[in-house]
């Protein structure tokens, strides 16, 4: 299948939610215990509204899509530089999409001005974006409260300077 980047359309709302809870879903299941993917999987923004409070508040989302120019993964880039919600649906992981994502926001950062880019990574995540120069600044700790209880986990801190 080819791919291709575009910039988040209205009609795409719904199709991030499922983008994001497929892959906290099935890929998070990789790096995660049960508990941290169900605590991890409710966070879900699936809610049109969040969405379109991040487009009004000037975030880009860049969005990678198939031919038919259904979505298959998404990144949100912040005004400041800050990267995040970058997903990928597992039918289409390890195609080269996240690089895509990494380097179309790189541009939109440097476009805006910003002289860094940085993201709270997941384990799983943490390999593609030192592949794209990140580097880790430190190991989040931190709990997630689901079903009654402070469910535990960790991502990492990481960032890279531009050019």
């Amino acid at each position: 299948m080819s791919y291709s980047l575009r910039l988040f359309r209205s009609i795409d709302a719904a199709r991030l939610g499922e983008i994001f809870a497929e892959a906290v879903r099935v890929v998070g299941a990789h790096g995660y215990t049960n508990e941290q993917v169900a605590a991890w999987a409710a966070r879900s923004p699936a809610a049109e509204s969040r969405i379109f409070e991040r487009i009004s508040a000037g975030d880009r989302i860049m969005v990678a899509v198939g031919s038919d120019d259904d979505p298959v993964a998404y990144a949100i880039l912040e005004q400041d530089g800050h990267l995040d919600h970058l997903y990928c649906h597992p039918d289409h992981t390890r195609q080269g999409l996240t690089d895509l994502l990494l380097e179309a926001a790189e541009e939109q950062a440097r476009a805006r001005g910003c002289s860094r880019l940085y993201t709270e990574a997941s384990e799983l995540a943490r390999p593609a974006f030192e592949r794209a120069g990140y580097i880790v600044t430190h190991r989040r700790d931190f709990s997630i409260a689901h079903a009654g209880q402070d469910v535990p986990i960790h991502n990492y801190a990481m960032e890279k300077a531009l050019d």
